[in-house]
């Protein structure tokens, strides 16, 4: 049970939603964009989050779009992980969609409320990460796309009050060579002690992790460190976790010592299984 009072609002559009949402802060009344709503109700319960208003965008139509537009599979912020992780057209996601929680509470925590949440793991946008996917958001500006890459560092970093409501990817990313795992400290649920997403396009080797540290990340030095092909398979991997950004995970999930085995051998098993000219 929450053990404080609010306020909720159900509005039928995106305009509408914003605009509640910069009246209702003009009251400090710290609102809240409501889906899956999950994470707001656990964090509540605790008085981790207090707010005095929340506003429901699962019936907004744009919201519950989940469909191949334009060589482009949108999905809504109403959509669940469960939805995406049952879409076996586009393995990479919906491999991923499956890495946070269980199966119960994936059919109602949504793809982009695990990326937009207070949870660090986010396991959900590595997929779109290495898909080079869009985020279509709305404000009191109007609508917008941006690449998740430009716009995802450590969390989504967007204004208070925007709405990021669509992710799109490229459907070409579909049939790709692709590589997902889930690493946990025992069985398959729980938190990740590392989650990777790996693909391969163009010849280049292209991955992103959660679990690694604090935060999950794509890091561009590490691909280049695993791609280059004019070193040892050893001086790679080495490479490339020199450039992990950010301290090594320790926690009760595994130490970092252990990460970093786990993360040596997972890097060692892309380059096993898609090859390189110095392996």
């Amino acid at each position: 049970m929450i053990p404080y009072n609010f306020e909720y609002y159900k509005p039928d559009s995106l305009s509408e939603a914003v605009d509640i949402y910069d009246a209702l802060s003009s009251m400090n009344k710290q609102p809240l964009y409501y889906s899956g709503g999950t994470e707001i109700i656990t964090m509540a319960r605790t008085n981790e989050l207090i707010t005095k208003a929340v506003i429901d965008i699962k019936e907004i139509p744009e919201c519950r779009v989940f469909a191949v537009e334009d060589n482009a599979l949108v999905i809504g912020a109403s959509i669940a992980l469960t939805q995406l992780r049952e879409f076996k057209s586009f393995p990479v996601l919906s491999e991923t969609a499956g890495f946070p929680a269980d199966h119960t509470a994936r059919n109602k925590i949504t793809v982009i409320g695990n990326i937009c949440g207070k949870i660090p793991y986010k396991e959900a946008v590595l997929g779109y990460l290495v898909t080079d996917s869009s985020v279509i958001i709305c404000g009191k500006n109007g609508r917008w796309v941006l690449s998740i890459n430009k716009v995802f560092d450590k969390s989504l970093q967007i204004e208070k009050g925007e709405l990021v409501y669509q992710l799109a990817t490229d459907m070409s990313y579909s049939k790709l060579p692709n590589f997902c795992i889930k690493k946990t400290k025992q069985g398959k649920g729980g938190y990740p002690l590392i989650s990777m997403a790996a693909l391969k396009r163009d010849n280049w080797i292209r991955m992103a992790f959660s679990g690694v540290c604090d935060f999950p990340f794509r890091s561009e030095r590490m691909e280049a460190d695993i791609n280059n092909t004019g070193m040892p398979k050893e001086l790679r991997i080495k490479q490339a976790i020199s450039h992990v950004p950010g301290p090594i995970l320790d926690d009760i999930q595994g130490s970092s010592e252990y990460r970093r085995f786990v993360l040596s051998n997972l890097l060692e098993d892309i380059l096993v299984k898609w090859g390189g000219e110095s392996l």
